[in-house]
């Protein structure tokens, strides 16, 4: 190994004492001189690290941790003397998966944040407390944020400290999250102390004990009502198998079975026996967990014996949607913003929970979905943005030049999904830890390639070419053996081939990382993709009439779209033109992926899928500018499959578009800023709309906390807008609903609503002084007179915020001493 850059390196990445590094550099120098009882068919680690990126050693070093807790011996191949293996050989796994780092190059400067956060964690979390034995560690995100330097970086360091990436470099389960979701405050709370067993398997023996039936391929436990629960241990991912009592969560992946169902075959033999002997036999639920919370979530719910309460609107049971155009409006701060969280919810046929947090967190599931996408109008926005317009985009990978393309808005993309989501009644489907790869069946632009497509869907296999040699012999899964029989058989190319060869690089990775349960993700050129399928059997080759394509891989096609969806509602980058690799984790949008899989998912009762467009202050813009010729498609007998279904040619693109029934859009509009009567008239034909009204009584927390009448100050001074202006420019309770404390008050009403009211009002804060209640000032407001200063003149009267409140300002506005004397300098003014 390169011992001494190595040290240089973990130095510059945060191990600072020499006893750290000197630990890392003999770990990683052990592994090196036990490979070949490690098993590993490289001489190197440089060599293992060029071949498969050390996929082979981190495996074999975690099946040795899962064997030391059967009692095995395996483990002193690299701890002769060891007694306590487990954290140990954890942190090897961690220091191999360093040495990997640096054989890639990537220091601290190459390194993005999330890698950063991950290897910070890791260096001063989690491994001094397994070197301290520790059984739990937390990691509050805000101290590793200031560690780091960095600005404010919630979200980033969460979405590092959850995702599978840190659990496999940390070989540590999915940890507990602790508080908010994303803030400064969440803590992650690791679980150290067995390591070796899976999380669901740790947690169902933390809730049941003991197991009572424990196999290869499977462990059961007994619960607490004589029902019982078993984890499937052969099969990718984390399934369970539990007894039913007719009804089944919404959770995950669910399908439910009857006793007497031959699927029973694959139960344990105990379970199935139990199932086999009830007079009234219970259905058998199968679940695929993602996550540690999804599971309790799931043994919470069985232990409750709480049934469904019935199927949400737009949910299972529903033949057809009928697409709804809303508009919510009223003065600014009455929620409408906030509204629209609880409508889109509703729509997409979710239940919609009482606790705002919890509301949010769905919100947010079905916005990295796709299911719901936000846009804000404003006086810049324009057509090119929401419908479709032009981009430059490059020639070739590496051309100079470039050509305009037409790039879809908002509203295409998530019409796009809508119009082909066909079913969602069926089973959701979870990626879980299932690699995914992208893949090319042919060249998406050559016309001679369209038949390798489309023979590929209709007969559930994706093909592969490069050479026609069979890769079936088990000595092709070394990468040297592809390589010999490239150079003594192989027609393609020129040159010597070698490791980073295309002709032995793809056959290598078609044939040895992809796995059955992989997903494959088959590209349309490098910005679209047409196809997603679970791949489910093992290389087979299949020689074609003319030669060439004779890889093939049995393949689950799970989503279809011959006119393609841009990569990036997947991905967050273009992709490249290699026939397949692997993509990378980080930069997959994971529940957008499984979105796409379940919209096509036709085995359940359900229809097509909910989706909602939210425009944010939709009266901002210029909306027939905005919308043009798409503004007539809203109505919903134009809708796709209406009675008076309308499609328009896009000017751009010359696609033929349409708008589906499935996708609903919500506006929020504020009338202080323009009055409904003022609106677009075709806009206000084709929505309906909602008024969300000041509601002071909302403010009645607010108000005991604070002590002050906040219910009567809001009903007060929005009577006396309305009087003086109109209704659409009243005050919202939102402006105080978080306040309480005195000074909080007095900060908003300095800070936000004495400004809005000076707006309203011209800068007449005479006006001002009758909304609040003030004749002569003395609350909020201080009056004096101002003499002419040549005596020629009467003195003029002048205003000003006054720097703090009076005790009494709040109340002296709700209970003014005249209002006959307010009321008459603003009746003047009017006049």
């Amino acid at each position: 190994m390169q011992e001494a850059e190595f040290r240089a390196w973990l130095q510059a990445n945060g191990a600072n004492t020499e006893a750290g590094r000197n630990t890392r550099v003999h770990a990683v120098k052990t592994i090196e001189r036990k490979l070949p009882e490690l098993g590993s068919p490289f001489k190197t680690l440089a060599e293992a690290w060029t071949n498969d990126r050390f996929q082979h050693l981190r495996e074999r070093i975690r099946q040795m941790r899962q064997s030391a807790r059967d009692g095995d011996q395996d483990f002193r191949i690299l701890m002769p003397e060891s007694q306590k293996p487990f954290g140990r050989l954890s942190s090897w796994n961690s220091w191999l998966a360093q040495y990997g780092n640096f054989l890639a190059g990537e220091t601290n400067s190459h390194m993005k944040d999330a890698d950063r956060i991950r290897q910070y964690v890791l260096e001063y979390y989690i491994q001094p407390a397994r070197k301290a034995e520790q059984q739990l560690v937390d990691v509050l995100v805000s101290d590793v944020n200031r560690a780091l330097g960095l600005n404010q970086a919630w979200p980033n360091i969460c979405q590092a400290l959850a995702g599978k990436m840190f659990q496999d470099l940390a070989e540590v389960p999915p940890p507990e999250r602790i508080g908010a979701d994303q803030s400064s405050a969440t803590v992650f709370r690791f679980d150290l102390s067995d390591v070796s067993l899976g999380w669901a398997e740790a947690e169902l023996r933390r809730r049941y004990g003991d197991p009572i039936a424990d196999t290869d391929k499977m462990v059961g436990f007994a619960l607490h009502d004589d029902r019982q629960v078993a984890l499937q241990r052969d099969v990718s991912g984390t399934q369970i198998w539990i007894e039913d009592t007719g009804t089944s969560p919404h959770i995950s992946s669910v399908r439910r079975y009857a006793a007497e169902e031959p699927r029973h075959s694959n139960l344990p033999g105990r379970l199935k026996h139990r199932l086999s002997r009830r007079h009234k036999p219970r259905a058998v639920t199968l679940v695929k967990i993602g996550n540690p919370d999804e599971l309790r979530s799931l043994l919470d719910w069985y232990e409750s014996h709480q049934p469904l309460n019935g199927n949400p609107p737009g949910s299972n049971g529903e033949d057809s949607v009928q697409p709804t155009n809303l508009i919510l409006f009223g003065p600014p701060g009455t929620g409408k913003t906030y509204a629209t969280a609880a409508e889109a919810l509703r729509l997409c046929g979710e239940e919609i929970p009482e606790d705002r947090g919890e509301l949010m967190a769905a919100y947010r599931r079905l916005t990295e979905a796709g299911r719901i996408e936000f846009v804000t109008f404003h006086q810049s926005y324009a057509y090119e943005e929401f419908v479709e317009g032009l981009r430059p985009v490059q020639q070739e990978e590496h051309s100079a030049g470039f050509h305009l393309e037409a790039e879809a808005g908002v509203l295409r993309r998530v019409a796009r999904r809508a119009e082909t989501s066909t079913g969602s009644g069926g089973p959701a489907f979870t990626i879980g830890d299932r690699q995914v790869f992208k893949m090319s069946i042919g060249e998406a632009a050559n016309p001679d390639d369209a038949h390798l497509f489309e023979e590929a869907i209709a007969g559930g296999y994706t093909l592969l070419g490069f050479e026609d040699i069979d890769w079936s012999d088990d000595k092709f899964a070394n990468r040297d053996a592809i390589i010999n029989a490239v150079k003594a058989h192989g027609v393609i190319g020129s040159g010597e081939p070698n490791a980073m060869s295309g002709r032995v690089q793809m056959p290598f990775i078609f044939r040895n990382w992809v796995k059955p349960g992989d997903i494959i993700v088959v590209s349309k050129g490098n910005s679209l993709f047409r196809a997603i399928g679970e791949v489910t059997g093992e290389y087979q080759f299949e020689p074609r009439e003319g030669g060439d394509y004779g890889h093939r891989r049995t393949v689950r096609w799970l989503w279809v779209d011959r006119t393609g969806v841009s990569v990036s509602e997947i991905y967050s980058r273009n992709f490249t033109m290699k026939s397949i690799y692997s993509l990378v984790r980080e930069d997959l949008n994971v529940p957008a992926l499984e979105r796409y899989i379940a919209s096509q998912q036709t085995s359940g009762t359900g229809g097509a899928q909910s989706f909602v467009l939210i425009i944010d202050e939709i009266n901002r813009a210029n909306v027939s500018k905005v919308m043009g010729e798409l503004i007539t498609l809203l109505e919903p007998d134009k809708r796709i499959g209406a009675t008076n279904e309308l499609r328009v040619r896009l000017p751009y693109s010359r696609d033929i578009f349409g708008l589906p029934p499935n996708l609903h859009i919500i506006g929020t509009m504020n009338t202080a800023d323009r009055s409904i009567a003022l609106l677009d008239t075709a806009l206000r034909r084709r929505f309906s709309f909602k008024e969300v009204p000041p509601e002071p009584k909302l403010l009645e927390k607010a108000e005991q906390a604070t002590g002050l009448p906040l219910v009567n100050f809001l009903s007060a001074i929005n009577d006396r807008i309305e009087y003086l202006l109109d209704r659409e420019h009243r005050i919202g309770h939102a402006y105080f609903m978080k306040c309480r404390t005195r000074g909080a008050v007095d900060a908003v009403m300095r800070d936000a609503v004495i400004p809005l009211l000076q707006e309203y009002f011209f800068e007449d804060l005479s006006r001002v002084a009758v909304v609040l209640g003030e004749s002569k000032g003395g609350g909020f407001l201080n009056f004096r007179q101002i003499k002419d200063p040549l005596g020629e003149g009467d003195a003029r009267d002048s205003w000003s915020v006054l720097p703090s409140f009076t005790e009494d300002a709040y109340h002296r506005c709700v209970k003014p001493d005249s209002v006959v004397q307010l009321l008459e300098p603003a009746t003047q003014a009017a006049e």
